[in-house]
């Protein structure tokens, strides 16, 4: 029992000198505003790379002392290893539990966020290894990795404790294998420093400042020129999943149209929406649904071809045998994506293959690359997205690690003709939070999923209720928007009198309710208020705007002139950051 594991007595002693000594530090960290590290790794490397921020607030974390500060947790035996090239490490070897591992005891405060990292690797083939964090009355997760024999992975995750005080950092695996870890880092933000990393993420990656220059006939600056800078449309894809009952409800219409720019329809384009019985099938709800979206310019997400969960199969899908079912999935594969072909911006192919293997059970572990391909040969202007739940939300969830998701979306490109180049994959994170997210996990999370250089997408983002629900929503849509990595958000919402899935945004007379409240707020401080102002002494404007759509009026200053223009402008990563208009 977990209970059972501890240290003897003599050890307090030192313990508590040694708490005190790291609360200092762990205090002078907070102080300073430290720039957080989003580097990661998706490879297994022959050795492991420096501990990000040379520990935090881990005593030896690269084991160059030996087992200076670290012991054996739970009655196990930790050795020290070392490579051929003289780097070393700590080895749990002969465990008999899966806690049994090497650990160190620190000083955690309540209000901070930790950001974790370790290098492990196990002794054969590979296993899930999970970092854990025990404190007075809970065990964390912190995050995990499917480490393997030979290589050395990257653990990346995170916690924010409830309350202050000792902690211990352990890992736990499979009682069958040896761990060992290195390059050990945990460090301590400041709820401050945390927002101030946002912040400058946020400038980064969705802004971008723009010059203007105002020029007359002759090509020569226009002093004074007045200026008004409006945006039109967002770029960044921020939206909601929409119900059937948006094609009779006006009010619904109305709101929705004038707050979101993508969608994803709940249910209505799944195969039991449209197909309930063998051979008839009826798209006459998600056709009308699709009208209403384009008609107000939302995007709309596919989803989904193919739900690999064995629950969401309709009695006679289970009822075909083997060449039944084949014939079956690629009717349904034809009649939904060319009907939808281009007028969608991604299709999740197979809904929650990392979790589930109906098809896979039916047709072997290539199902869903098989499923892939074939979706790609029908659509290949759309992403072609996994889906699925507790990569970001659960870090003890073993079947939802980040290293993990990265390995099926591998799987499931190497099997096109030349691995996958000029595909168009994306990564979908579903986003069902609890009541209590925890923020530094997603972002670490988020950093090992970038490594696969594709978009990712949040695709179905909602917190459970709770007395606190509004404010964990707004920190993770704070945190999934500011990461660079993240290319859009779709919030799992969409509206029914009788109730929501998990979170309504508004009451059934469309007065938003807090959360509502909370997306309105974010709407409108990821875009850009209107600019106003004259140009410099050499006709120059600059303005820092958010990507997006934007209207530039520009007056002559000289009345006589009686010259007003007005241009489009687009800015992005790629556009233009100087533009010349003449007056």
């Amino acid at each position: 029992m977990r209970a059972s594991m501890g240290r003897s007595p003599s050890s307090s002693v030192l313990f508590l000198v040694w708490a005190a000594a790291a609360l200092l530090l762990n205090a002078a960290l907070t102080v300073q505003s430290v720039p957080y590290d989003y580097s990661s790794s998706s490879e297994c490397l022959a050795e492991p790379l420096e501990a990000h921020y040379g520990g935090g607030v881990i005593v030896n974390s690269d084991f160059s002392a030996g087992l200076q500060g670290w012991s054996a947790f739970g009655y196990g035996s930790v050795t020290e290893g070392a490579s051929p090239t003289g780097n070393k490490y700590a080895v749990a070897a002969n465990r008999t539990r899966p806690y049994q591992s090497v650990s160190q005891k620190v000083y955690l405060q309540n209000d901070t966020h930790y950001t974790l990292s370790a290098w492990l690797q196990v002794s054969d083939r590979s296993a899930d290894v999970i970092a854990v964090v025990k404190t007075a009355d809970n065990f964390i997760h912190a995050g995990g990795v499917d480490a393997k024999s030979g290589c050395w992975s990257i653990l990346k995750g995170g916690l924010t404790p409830a309350a202050s005080g000792p902690a211990e950092l352990y890992f736990e695996s499979n009682s069958t294998v040896a761990i060992w870890v290195d390059n050990v880092s945990l460090q301590p933000f400041s709820k401050e420093e945390w927002s101030s990393h946002r912040h400058a993420a946020v400038k980064k990656a969705r802004k971008r400042t723009v010059r203007l220059r105002a020029r007359d006939a002759a090509g020569n600056p226009v002093p004074g020129a007045r200026v008004h800078v409006r945006q039109v449309r967002s770029a960044f894809p921020l939206g909601s999943a929409m119900s059937h009952e948006i094609i009779t409800n006006v009010k619904y219409q109305e709101w929705f149209a004038k707050r979101f720019t993508v969608t994803t329809f709940e249910n209505e384009m799944k195969w039991y929406s449209t197909e309930w019985t063998q051979g008839h099938e009826d798209y006459t709800v998600p056709d009308a649904m699709l009208r209403f979206a384009h008609s107000h310019g939302i995007a709309v997400r596919g989803h989904n071809v193919f739900w690999d969960d064995p629950n969401t199969q309709l009695g006679w899908v289970k009822a075909l045998s083997g060449d039944q079912l084949r014939a079956a999935t690629a009717n349904r594969m034809r009649s939904v994506m060319s009907r939808y072909a281009g007028k969608v911006i991604a299709w999740d192919v197979v809904n929650e293959n990392l979790h589930f293997d109906f098809f896979e059970e039916k047709f072997g572990a290539g199902a869903s690359a098989a499923f892939y391909q074939k979706a790609h040969g029908m659509d290949g202007s759309a992403l072609m997205s996994m889906n699925d739940f507790n990569t970001l939300e659960q870090p003890g969830d073993q079947s939802g690690l980040p290293s993990k998701y990265l390995n099926k979306l591998s799987q499931i490109k190497d099997a096109f003709p030349g691995n996958g180049i000029g595909v168009r994959m994306a990564i979908g994170l579903e986003g069902h939070f609890g009541a209590n997210p925890s923020i530094p996990y997603v972002r670490a999370a988020l950093d090992t999923l970038s490594q696969a250089g594709v978009p990712i997408w949040l695709t179905e983002i909602d917190v459970k209720p709770g007395p606190d629900q509004a404010y964990h929503l707004e920190q993770v849509l704070r945190e999934v928007y500011s990461h660079p990595a993240v290319h859009g958000i779709v919030l799992w919402t969409a509206w029914h009198p009788q109730g929501c899935y998990v979170m309504c945004l508004t009451d059934d007379n469309f007065n938003n309710l807090p959360v509502g409240d909370t997306v309105d707020k974010l709407i409108a401080e990821w875009k850009t208020s209107s600019h106003v102002g004259v140009a410099d002494a050499d006709g120059h404007y600059e303005a820092e705007l958010f990507h997006g759509d934007y209207q530039v009026t520009v007056t002559h200053p000289a009345a006589a002139a009686n010259s007003t223009v007005v241009q489009s402008l687009r800015v992005d990563r790629e556009s233009d950051n100087e533009y010349t208009i003449h007056v």
